[in-house]
């Protein structure tokens, strides 16, 4: 997600990748925005060799598109990939489902618990208007989702989880709106539904979860 915890034995170029990609995420580096390596290269405080380096790896999450000689830029939003993201986050999400729902264990439990609590607690500030703890929302999201199928034992799939599920926040950060009472009633109700393992009851929610999402965001204008 948004913010990770900084081990020991990350490198440089690590914690710059992940300031990258988050800004990315944030919309603090928009759709379409040219990444001049120079300008670049001071703002992360790394080298122009390093650099090149870490934004050809975010071309691999389809997060920037090198354009050869002229650098590169963040990737472009679009309807088409919105609804890809989405469709793909349902495949994968509904698939830990039923992994982890099968596997999970009472310390899988509580993590869902605390995860939700903290959700929870977040989402009612943001009813109450305080739209300071977007950030927090945004991380307590992933946290919730993850504890629900962290379970699944496949470390593969929670790493294209992850990577789906933040592209799929990207355009929730553009579109620049919290999606009110209907979002946090499906968090509960997920929460529920996985405190009983009911894996189709599950699914189902996470499916209207996704594709309420989609139409929020288009529905916010911000997506060509």
């Amino acid at each position: 997600m948004l913010k990770r915890v900084v081990e020991s034995t990350e490198t440089v170029g690590d914690v710059v990748f992940r300031q990258i990609r988050q800004d990315i995420i944030s919309g603090a580096l928009p759709p379409g925005a040219k990444i001049k390596l120079e300008q670049a290269k001071e703002r992360y405080s790394i080298s122009v060799s390093s650099l090149r380096e870490i934004l050809s790896r975010l071309t691999n999450e389809n997060l920037v598109i090198a354009e050869g000689q002229r650098g590169f830029e963040v990737s472009p939003a679009s309807r088409k990939e919105l609804i890809e993201l989405a469709d793909l986050r349902i495949v994968l999400e509904t698939h830990a489902i039923g992994l982890a729902f099968a596997a999970g264990n009472l310390e899988w439990e509580g993590q869902i618990v605390a995860a939700h609590h903290k959700l929870a607690a977040a989402e009612k500030n943001l009813l109450a208007g305080d739209a300071s703890r977007t950030i927090d929302w945004v991380r307590y999201d992933w946290e919730f989702h993850q504890a629900i199928v962290s379970a699944c034992n496949s470390a593969t799939l929670m790493t294209t989880l992850s990577s789906v599920f933040d592209r799929f926040l990207r355009y929730h950060m553009l579109a620049q709106s919290f999606r009110g009472k209907a979002v946090v009633d499906d968090h509960k109700l997920l929460f529920e539904l996985a405190i009983k393992r009911d894996v189709e009851g599950a699914r189902e929610v996470v499916r209207r979860h996704v594709q309420s999402g989609v139409e929020h965001v288009l529905k916010s204008g911000r997506i060509p």
